[in-house]
């Protein structure tokens, strides 16, 4: 059985990519840890910036990475092993390790990560893409 692709109409060429991008995101979708995406509030004539916030509660900053690779921010947490073993009556804080990603698009920038009270922030701006106008020659051939 085919799958109807979501962007297969004859007008968008060349997406093949970013059908692919949304496959992998959907298929990667878990709900740990948990995030928000913001828009942070800027002047007007400022680019727009973005932040991504993790709650890691119990991870410390050298137990995290945040990367970036081609057009994917990646952010992971592995939390080392105690030295000494711990008996839980009740354990319901997640200290499993995980990997977030998220696809970024073309022209976002990373600029910076902070963690703070068990939250790991991420701020993203996207400076204003310049409009390019091109006006194409044709060529007559008789």
């Amino acid at each position: 059985m085919s799958r109807i692709s979501s962007l297969s109409s004859p007008f968008l060429l060349g997406f093949d990519e970013v059908e692919r991008t949304l496959d992998r995101v959907a298929k990667s979708a878990d709900g740990y840890p948990p995030y928000n995406v913001e828009r942070i509030d800027a002047a007007p004539d400022a680019p727009l910036r973005l932040r991504i916030t993790l709650a890691v509660a119990g991870f410390a900053s050298d137990e995290l990475e945040v990367a970036l690779e081609e057009k994917e921010l990646t952010i992971r947490g592995r939390q080392s092993e105690d030295a000494e073993p711990r008996i839980f009556l009740h354990r319901g804080i997640a200290a499993r390790q995980f990997q977030r990603t998220f696809v970024l698009a073309e022209g976002m920038n990373v600029l910076g990560a902070e963690l703070r009270n068990g939250l790991l922030s991420i701020d993203l701006v996207r400076p204003e893409p310049t409009r390019l106008a091109k006006r194409i020659d044709i060529i007559s051939r008789s």
